[in-house]
């Protein structure tokens, strides 16, 4: 049973209002500037119980966190998201001011007003009117999980948090992270799952000597050329149900060489994989290894994953999240795998987890923007959500 604080005598929360709010801390990460202060006052007024979690790690920045939660009983439906954001770039090349969030022509602008602070704004009054309608009669309970470091190194942030939960006995029973996920309409999709992304450094070595007399040297890229060709030619595979091929991308060859007329001692070459769920970090760096061992020569390979690929097969979430989308929009959205990472890489190991947000055409870009209207339509369609979600749970 749920305690649902004063909903005769206080204004509901406006999910327009909070994301402006939101806008107007300057929480580029890891700084806070105010922006979970903002969610905290919501969510205790509504009678949530919040905890405000800092965490440290060394050569890392201290990131503030935040776990809210109304009700005590299972099963704990958690919105997730985060208040951090991206610079804002040249401030000259902005039509307004970016932390100041305005609305011109029926749009709100500022940096975090696609990702994600309007999905945060919609959150809060989502939660706040399914209380009200429910008049405290929840069996289960409803969470918000708010970072302020999804756009950073993400070590501070909600890896830590589910750590934190689970030495107190917090657990969740499906989540919807608040990501920008809409393509080019409010509703057209939600993201399922994200591909893996692993990132590689590639150093090989050689002997440096005269352009003139390739005999009295032993050339690195002539060696780096033949490992690289492989990643760049062959096509791992032909996608999964759920996901599409593998990628692979090299992002930078350098040798640090300004002469012409000298064969460089070392290259140094990153590429970054995107791939699908046929394959792992591990697997990959074997592949990748069994190229460059047969260049011969010696060489150096680092190998960073921020996530293998993961998916929440569609199902009784999915189902639950479609069918209010289609009530509010008329849409059913397309369920995705596409796009980079997201902090849903951490909460996949806990429970069934979507992504879904509005439009995220700007997101990080100049003049980052989403029409007023969708906010509070998004708000509507994530209390649709748990309208269906907790008639569904048992009990």
């Amino acid at each position: 049973m749920s305690s649902h604080a004063e909903t005769v005598t206080r204004p509901a929360p406006d999910p327009v209002e909070i994301s402006r709010r939101l806008i107007r801390c300057a929480s580029v990460t890891p700084a806070d500037e105010g922006a979970l202060d903002v969610v905290q006052r919501a969510l205790e007024e509504i009678g949530f119980t919040c905890h405000r979690l800092l965490f440290s790690n060394e050569g890392t920045a201290d990131v503030d966190n935040l776990y809210a939660r109304i009700g005590t009983e299972s099963p704990n439906f958690c919105f997730a998201g985060h208040t951090d954001v991206v610079p804002p770039g040249d401030t000259a090349l902005w039509q307004v001011d970016p932390f100041g969030g305005d609305i011109v022509d029926d749009r709100l602008y500022g940096r975090g007003a696609s990702d994600m602070k309007s999905s945060i704004g919609a959150f809060i009054a989502a939660a706040d009117r399914f209380l009200t309608a429910s008049e405290d009669d929840l069996a289960g309970s409803i969470s918000l999980l708010i970072t302020g470091d999804e756009e950073g190194p993400a070590v501070n942030g909600t890896a830590r948090v589910l750590d934190w939960m689970h030495e107190n006995g917090e657990t969740i029973d499906a989540c919807i992270v608040g990501e920008p996920t809409s393509a080019e309409v409010l509703g057209d999709m939600a993201k399922i799952g994200r591909r893996g992304s692993l990132t590689g450094t590639l150093v090989v070595h050689g002997i440096q000597g005269h352009a003139a007399y390739p005999q009295r040297a032993d050339n690195p890229l002539s060696r780096m050329v033949r490992m690289l060709a492989p990643l760049a030619d062959e096509q791992l595979d032909q996608g999964s149900v759920h996901f599409p091929p593998t990628t692979v991308a090299i992002a930078s060859i350098d040798t640090g060489n300004p002469a012409t007329n000298v064969i460089p001692a070392r290259a140094r070459a990153t590429f970054n994989i995107r791939f699908n769920d046929l394959h792992t970090d591990r697997s990959l760096e074997a592949w990748l290894r069994e190229i460059f061992d047969q260049a011969g020569g010696r060489y150096e390979l680092e190998t960073s994953c921020s996530s293998n690929a993961f998916v929440t097969e569609p199902g009784p979430l999915s189902d639950d999240l479609s069918a209010a989308v289609e009530v509010v929009t008329g849409r059913i959205p397309e369920l995705s795998t596409t796009g980079g990472t997201s902090d849903a890489r951490f909460i996949r190991a806990w429970c069934p987890v979507i992504e879904f947000g509005g439009v995220g055409a700007t997101m990080h870009k100049v003049d980052e923007n989403v029409p007023v209207a969708d906010i509070p339509a998004l708000s509507r369609i994530y209390e649709l959500l748990l309208a269906r979600y907790f008639a569904r749970a048992p009990g």
